[in-house]
């Protein structure tokens, strides 16, 4: 069997699924758009000429021209998954149809945040992590997926009691604030970092408070992918704010299954999922007033091996690609 994955893969989770694919002895391609660049700096020269005088995006076209000509490389495809297709511009879509056997697309932001609804038609199955969308547009439901290798709590020792790594967004930081701030009198080990333009790095102050600054490490780049798990284990609890207009699951907290974290979140859709027990996982209210320090202080709850092995990348593979 031959599987195509395309995708702009900026935060390298989609590779997983790739080398997943290959596990399982299918014979796989990663058409990677984000990690197409310009060739030289005279190209990219080129282009910011071209978007300020012109307003056209040289290399946006010859990102959508390099997925016509990786297809054309690797030949008909059993199957091609394409990851959030509305950075895709419709003649591509004609073309990748005409490639696939199985067109399929996974959209894991809300069509509210980025509308696709566009280019649905070219795909013979769409996933989405979005209930709302499900009922709306009757997607095939389908949550994230922990890539990560089982690490159970009692093989860590962590040294933090919060931690939270977020890109720069400001309601989030409004939120984080008010958050530190409802937790200072707790004795809480916590640290937040915080990925953005150099340019954003003056605007944190004017939104967090002064006395909270110092938990923040604000970064210009973002955390490679790889280096997470070593973060998250360094912690008994993750937080994770959600973005407006969202209400899908992030990877966060997959992430915290796979390490055997506990988990705060502001997403109260988290109570409707299988996985979910209060004693793991805690669902703040608007004004982060049930942060209680007693969450910090009591063990994870192992999950059965049957709800977690539905989350794991292995089980969404299957279900994606009809597999099992």
């Amino acid at each position: 069997m031959k599987i195509c994955l395309i995708s702009f893969d900026f935060w390298h989770y989609d590779e997983h699924i790739v080398n997943k694919l290959k596990e399982k002895g299918v014979e796989a391609y990663h058409i990677n758009i984000g990690a197409f660049t310009h060739k030289n700096f005279g190209a990219r020269v080129t282009n910011a000429m071209s978007k300020v005088f012109i307003g056209k995006n040289l290399k946006h076209e010859k990102r959508q021209d390099f997925i016509i000509e990786s297809l054309e490389k690797i030949g008909r495809q059993d199957q091609i998954l394409v990851i959030n297709p509305e950075n895709i511009e419709e003649r591509v879509h004609e073309v990748i149809r005409k490639y696939a056997d199985r067109n399929i697309a996974y959209l894991y932001d809300s069509m509210s945040r980025n509308p696709a609804e566009h280019i649905l038609h070219y795909f013979d199955t769409v996933f989405s992590f979005d209930d709302e969308d499900v009922k709306k547009y009757g997607f095939k439901k389908i949550t994230n997926y922990n890539y990560l290798e089982y690490c159970p709590a009692e093989k860590q020792n962590p040294k933090l009691d919060l931690f939270y790594i977020t890109s720069y967004d400001t309601q989030r930081l409004l939120r984080l604030n008010l958050l530190i701030n409802q937790i200072s009198d707790l004795n809480i080990k916590f640290r937040t970092i915080v990925a953005g333009k150099k340019s954003w790095k003056n605007k944190i102050t004017q939104i967090v408070d002064t006395k909270n600054i110092d938990i923040i490490t604000f970064r210009t780049k973002n955390i490679p992918q790889q280096s997470l798990p070593k973060l998250y284990k360094n912690t008994k609890v993750i937080l994770d704010l959600q973005r407006d207009n969202q209400i899908g699951l992030s990877f966060r907290i997959f992430e915290a299954m796979a390490l055997e974290k506990k988990f705060i979140t502001d997403n109260i859709n988290i109570k409707n999922y299988d996985f979910y027990n209060p004693d793991n996982i805690l669902i703040l209210n608007e004004d982060f007033s049930n942060i209680e320090k007693s969450f910090f202080d009591t063990e994870y709850q192992k999950l059965s091996d049957e709800i977690y092995y539905k989350y794991t990348l292995d089980s969404w593979v299957n279900t994606v690609f009809n597999l099992s």
